[in-house]
């Protein structure tokens, strides 16, 4: 399978994906990445992303449960595929590579 390259805001979608290990769904990786991230961050964006990144392959859906806090609506839940574990060591690979050819550590100049 050929490599596919994602965007930062589909990289963050997909690790969060990860990071909810099956308890993904659209609001709460939406909550989720705002807590993470300080990003402001809309629910349609998310779907989006997630359509994308089910089109690639890098994650799958199920429709979970019905649950009386959604009146009685069932939840489409995300897990991440081998496909989008395997993705994800190769960007992390790439950016720990990237850093570490920095030949000076990174300071802030602009008073953070």
């Amino acid at each position: 399978m050929k490599r596919t390259y994602l965007g930062e805001f589909e990289e963050i979608v997909l690790l969060t994906v990860a990071v909810l290990e099956g308890q993904a769904y659209g609001v709460k990786i939406t909550h989720e990445i705002t807590e993470q991230t300080g990003r402001p961050v809309r629910l349609n964006q998310v779907h989006a992303a997630l359509h994308r990144l089910e089109e690639k392959g890098m994650v799958t859906s199920k429709m979970g449960e019905a649950t009386a806090e959604r009146g009685g609506r069932r939840k489409r839940l995300f897990t991440i595929s081998p496909y989008g574990e395997q993705t994800l060591l190769d960007i992390q690979a790439v950016r720990a590579q990237l850093w570490n050819l920095l030949p000076r550590p990174l300071t802030p100049s602009f008073g953070l």
